[in-house]
This record gives structure tokens, sequence and C-alpha cells, in this order.
């Protein structure tokens, strides 16, 4: 069993940057592809950002390309997101997922383990 806890979430003003970070406990994710997604109240939880279990590779939204930036740190379990130049339209709460092959997974249900999300506001 895998246990995810996302943090680093907040209120930020338009143009300003977030870090989010997810820590892993249970077992070691080095071998396993990591994401990141969010989701507003009504709406599908969608896609923000993928790597695979090096860190060699990664996918992102069209929305954030440009924007985010996603990194692991296998020897501390634990996978980042570095959000910068924010909109208020990235306002949602953020979960990581840990998926069930070492590749970049971009669909949702290539995911077995999700943490409880962290709260992103971006005020305009």
């Amino acid at each position: 069993q895998v246990q995810l806890v996302e943090s680093g979430g907040g209120l930020v003003q338009a143009g300003g940057s977030l870090r989010l970070s997810c820590a892993a406990s249970g077992r070691s994710l080095r071998s396993t592809g990591m994401g990141w997604f969010r989701q507003t109240p009504g709406k599908e939880r969608e896609f923000v950002a993928a790597i695979n279990w090096s860190g060699g590779s990664a996918s992102y939204a069209d929305s954030v390309k440009g924007r985010f930036t996603i990194s692991r740190d296998n020897a501390k379990n634990t996978v980042y997101l570095q959000m910068n130049n924010l909109k208020p339209e990235d306002t949602a709460v953020y979960y990581c997922a840990a998926s069930t092959t070492h590749r970049v997974v971009v669909l949702r249900g290539g995911y077995d383990y999700w943490g409880h999300g962290t709260q992103v506001t971006v005020s305009s």
C-alpha cells in the first residue's frame, strides 16, 4: 500500500509561483511513474503533468506547458510540481498520483494510488 501526501498549496496572486510536494510512504516509488492532476467543483479531474520512473521523461497538459515543471527525487521518495506564472484558471485542488507502470502516464485510469489533494488558489 502506498500513501501519498501533498503539500505546498496556498493562496497566491496571479503571476506568482508555488511549489507542490508529494511525499510517498509505504513503499519505494523509484520504479513508478508519477503524476499531478487537478480538479475544480463540478468538473472532471484533469491531467496536469506526469513523469517517468527516472525523471528522464515528462508530459504536460497544454494549459500548463512552459509554466509548470514536474520533477522527482527518488532518494526522498518525493515528487514536485513547480508552478510559475500562475493564473486564476489554475485555481483547483491538486492531486498527486502513483501509476501502475514506470512510464509517463497521462490517463487518470493509469493510476493506482492518490493523495488527498492540496488547494491552490490564484487571485487576480
